[in-house]
């Protein structure tokens, strides 16, 4: 008999004997695949800010960028808000976009499933940079990584509802909103047999400047004579599109809309029964009163954590009914200099867009003339927190912070991946949390041993520390 028939006939024979091998043998212990099953009643997040990703991760070898990487690995579950678009240019660019039109290379997801990440938020300013296609591919490719994704959807109600990971230790949920948008990227209803409109979920508020009440009639006689329509004395006035309101002291308030309020923080209510643990991501630019009572609003419907991130800086922490508010985790990954492409409508404001030798790095040292203004020239850009919440039953049992630097003042194509700060740089970093936190009466210690902040949690968890 052939060789190759000897070895087609013994097939089965190996097989039945390596069946009865198996049952005989005790079946050995099946390792947890995802390195993050703690078996100690401990729940463990890490939480960071906006990560603008066009370049890969995966080849760096610094120790402190593979520490801050193992970090993120042995959490429970890890999210970051995807401030990017994953997409080959098959779309168009919207007429309107959140500032730089964003966009990577599709394979850089899977770059963020290697760090270790788990969920993302894609409500942000970009959302709508390249339409809803973008969006769209952006969730494709995204979610084939193995990304869960909350915050954009075909319409309003999809992109409003929480979406859901399952961990050894207990069940995430994560909602997403952003109060920063185009007005084209917000998600509608369905009506009537008419489609919802694609986009993001959103968070609307107003502002509304309180001026002393004898300027602001001042300011109503002026109009009157310039032959403007306005209001009664006494009422509020509406200006170029900024509402005026007399009172005493003058100042600027923000008011969240309470449609949006209410009708999200009905899906974290729903949530808090679906899952063991509820997360709420909100982007925005803005501070303002509205913020703060958005985030009491979830936390008051169920939400473990709110975590903030938007205009690219550190904003201070508050623990609010025992649960921790986020307001800013700043970046995590700002490499929005190492774009691929851009659309004219970037270069045009530059007055370069009609030159075909012009190109992205041209377009940087335009915006930002050659480093010397915004992003580039702002230290405090390039420092942030990697937030570590631990939990056990349910209850918030340490908070740390661990400072990372994204290199202020290294070349573009260095800056904006971020590694662990050293002791010195650490030390400054959370020393600015500690300042921006003390408004909410937030107690934060640098611990100089393990180069890490430490939230002083009032009066003590249950359970006291893990």
């Amino acid at each position: 008999m052939p060789a190759r028939l000897r070895r087609s006939a013994a097939r089965p024979i190996l097989a039945a004997a390596a069946l009865l091998l198996s049952a005989a043998a005790p079946a050995a212990p099946q390792a947890d695949p995802s390195g993050k099953l703690s078996g100690n009643g401990t729940f463990t997040m890490v939480l960071t800010g906006d990560a603008i990703i066009t370049r890969a991760l995966s080849p760096y070898k610094e120790p402190e960028f593979l520490r801050l990487i193992e970090l993120v690995r042995s959490a429970d579950v890890a999210f970051t808000n995807l401030e990017i678009l994953f997409h080959d240019y098959e779309p168009s660019p919207a007429s309107q976009s959140g500032g730089t039109y964003m966009r990577a290379e599709p394979k850089l997801a899977r770059e963020l499933v290697w760090a270790g990440f788990d969920i993302v938020s894609m409500a942000n300013n970009h959302t709508g940079d390249y339409g809803p296609e973008g969006m769209r591919l952006t969730r494709m490719h995204a979610e084939a990584a193995g990304l869960v994704t909350a915050g954009a959807g075909e319409d309003l109600w999809e992109a409003r509802e929480a979406r859901f990971l399952d961990t050894h230790d207990g069940r995430v949920a994560l909602v997403s909103a952003s109060a920063t948008f185009t007005e084209a990227s917000r998600a509608g209803p369905p009506r009537g047999g008419v489609r919802g409109r694609p986009g993001l979920n959103p968070l609307r508020f107003t502002t509304t400047r309180v001026v002393l009440p004898a300027h602001l009639e001042e300011l109503r006689g002026v109009l009157s004579k310039m032959g403007q329509r306005v209001s009664e004395p006494g009422q509020p006035l509406s200006v170029f599109g900024t509402r005026l309101e007399p009172g005493e002291p003058a100042g600027v308030r923000t008011d969240a809309d309470s449609a949006d309020v209410a009708a999200i923080a009905d899906v974290v209510r729903n949530a808090d029964v679906l899952a063991d643990f509820v997360i709420v991501a909100i982007h925005a630019h803005t501070d303002g009163d509205y913020l703060q009572a958005f985030a009491h609003a979830v936390v008051d419907a169920g939400a473990d954590v709110v975590v903030g991130h938007g205009p690219h800086y550190l904003r201070g922490i508050e623990i609010y009914r025992g649960k921790p508010i986020l307001y800013s985790l700043g970046d995590f990954m700002f490499q929005n200099e190492t774009l691929l492409r851009l659309p004219y409508d970037n270069y045009e404001p530059y007055g370069i867009a009609d030159d075909m030798g012009r190109w992205v790095a041209d377009f940087n040292a335009a915006r930002y003339q050659n480093d010397t203004r915004s992003y580039p020239a702002n230290r405090e850009i390039w420092e942030s927190v990697v937030a570590v919440p631990t939990f056990r039953g349910g209850s918030l049992v340490s908070l740390e912070l661990h400072p990372i630097t994204l290199g202020f003042r290294q070349p573009p194509a260095v800056r904006g991946r971020p590694l662990l700060a050293d002791r010195e740089l650490g030390a400054k970093i959370v020393g600015d949390l500690v300042e921006r936190s003390r408004p909410y009466g937030t107690r934060i210690e640098w611990d100089a041993g393990r180069g890490i902040g430490v939230v002083r949690l009032s009066p003590p968890p249950p359970g006291g520390t893990p």
